[in-house]
């Protein structure tokens, strides 16, 4: 059960944000045509309540956002379920904002990337599937073909998530790390698997310095690698985990989304949700390191 604290916790830091943006915009806005006169009426929900709601749905792991009628203890003022679809498309710049500068987490100089599929809907059913018409494609992933996006994740040890990136289910994984928004914030040593082998790639990274390292395919010649690096190869399941805690637990992955706008407020909800997570996968190097000295 979700205590009143955190319930206050987490509002109080959305709503600070939003007032800090809502100043910001309100300042750099350009001034109305005062002969166009047009109703302004306050809703019932501010962007904070309609964003902390989003966001308690992913944590309390509710099945249908339907079910925020549970919350009208915390959020009295509640409006009907088709007029909140609707304030939530209104909150999602402030809500992508809001994730990207307090919510991300730190790099420590040991890294994980990976990236998982999101799927639209079954890979039978890619024909017949009208909502991303145009924008989800087939993709293949490790364990076989599917519809939908392809979501790519940077953590560190601790398990925050330190930078994200959506594209089409067919890109390439390795296209998202030759771009420098992506990695900017990273440095010292990233660990992937044998999808971002690359000779151009790894120098690019040297270069900004990062060190990319991946395991080597059977038909490459073998190198030496110090066996720290070997070690954290293996522990890339810390990422994989905290895919599945993305999926299972804070469902960014479903096959209800009627709308574009619904399918990316679910996904930064459910990622601001998981950065409020008490306990998160993470690696206990010390550990690591007199077992190394052993």
């Amino acid at each position: 059960m979700l205590s009143i604290d955190k319930i206050t916790e987490i509002f109080y830091l959305i709503d600070e944000f939003c007032k800090e943006f809502e100043k910001v915009t309100h300042e750099s806005a350009l001034e109305k045509d005062t002969a166009s006169k047009k109703r302004n009426r306050k809703s019932k929900l501010s962007d904070s309540e309609v964003i902390t709601i989003m966001v308690l749905f992913h944590y309390k792991q509710f099945r249908s956002l339907k079910q925020k009628v549970h919350m009208q203890g915390e959020f009295p003022q509640t409006v009907s379920y088709n007029r909140f679809v609707e304030l939530q498309q209104r909150a999602v710049l402030p809500m992508a904002i809001f994730l990207k500068t307090c919510c991300l987490g730190r790099c420590t100089g040991i890294s994980f990337i990976d990236s998982t599929p999101l799927r639209a809907c079954h890979i039978k059913r890619e024909k017949q599937h009208k909502t991303f018409k145009g924008m989800a494609v087939k993709g293949q992933c490790s364990i076989g073909w599917f519809f939908g996006f392809k979501l790519h994740l940077i953590v560190n040890d601790r398990g925050e998530i330190l930078d994200f990136m959506l594209t089409q289910g067919n890109v390439d994984d390795r296209e998202p790390l030759k771009n420098m928004g992506f990695h900017k914030r990273i440095f010292g040593k990233i660990y992937g698997d044998k999808g971002y082998i690359g000779k151009d790639l790894f120098e690019q990274l040297i270069v900004d310095g990062v060190h990319l390292v991946t395991k080597i395919r059977k038909n490459m010649k073998n190198c030496l690698m110090l066996l720290q690096d070997k070690v954290m190869l293996r522990k890339r399941a810390l990422i994989e985990t905290i895919n599945d805690e993305l999926k299972n637990q804070c469902q960014i992955e479903h096959t209800r989304h009627r709308s574009f706008e619904n399918f990316i407020t679910n996904l930064l909800s459910g990622l601001i949700a998981y950065s409020f997570f008490d306990k998160k996968p993470s690696l206990n190097l010390e550990i690591i390191d007199e077992r190394l000295v052993a």
